[in-house]
């Protein structure tokens, strides 16, 4: 099966399977009727919940308590409510799921833990390729930059899938990962600034120190008599 995941709520049948994060308050069709997915997990048995990994994490496996509810059966496909519970805090999340055919929960859960992938990969493109450092104004020059930011970061992607593919990592060692990637070529390809730019930095620097220091002494001079 084909799956996407998401958080918006999503339509329609097909191919195309999804499991897509909702609010509590949505309301799935049931065949004794409409309840809401904050409902559905108070009234789901203690014995339907099944404690199954969501994907593997830096700190170990993410084992959370699921649940799955088939809503009522359609023509279309099939679509269940999915309920996610942490095993300490029990807070709850929620997902509403569709597959033209029937779908072990494991399966679900699998999609629903590609949300993690995708996070992880947003937040370091932001931190390694400096997706979210554009100081522009106009949609093309954000364009712009935003594609090159995701170039370089699918470059740092590209090259540790490549190695952990054909090289992998030996025994007590973490496979090669983008930061680490990013952090050799750091040290490879040092950048080496030109003195016109170190020193335009120092006048920028004394010059915006200088106008905070007269700031500083009207505003002093302002408060004395």
């Amino acid at each position: 099966m084909v799956s996407i995941v998401g958080d918006v709520h999503y339509s329609g049948g097909g191919s195309l399977g999804y499991v897509l994060g909702v609010a509590r308050t949505e309301r799935i069709a049931l065949a004794h009727g409409p309840r809401t997915l904050a409902e559905l997990a108070v009234l789901t048995p203690e014995t339907a919940w099944q404690r199954l990994s969501a994907g593997s994490g830096a700190k170990g496996r993410r084992l959370y308590d699921w649940a799955l509810i088939e809503a009522e059966p359609t023509a279309e496909g099939h679509r269940w409510a999915l309920i996610r519970r942490h095993r300490t805090t029990k807070e709850l999340a929620f997902y509403r799921c569709y597959a033209p055919e029937p779908v072990a929960l494991k399966r679900l859960v699998a999609v629903a833990g590609r949300r993690w992938t995708v996070e992880e990969g947003f937040q370091q493109s932001k931190g390694l390729a400096g997706l979210d450092e554009h100081q522009v104004r106009t949609w093309r020059s954000w364009y712009r930059w935003s594609l090159f930011a995701m170039w370089a970061y699918a470059f740092l992607a590209a090259c540790a899938a490549i190695e952990q593919r054909q090289d992998p990592a030996a025994d007590g060692m973490t496979a090669l990962t983008c930061n680490e990637i990013a952090h050799l070529l750091n040290a490879l390809f040092p950048r080496r600034p030109e003195i016109e730019h170190v020193l335009g930095w120092s006048v920028f620097r004394r010059s915006h120190q200088d106008s905070a220091r007269r700031c500083h002494y009207r505003r002093q001079a302002a408060r004395e008599p």
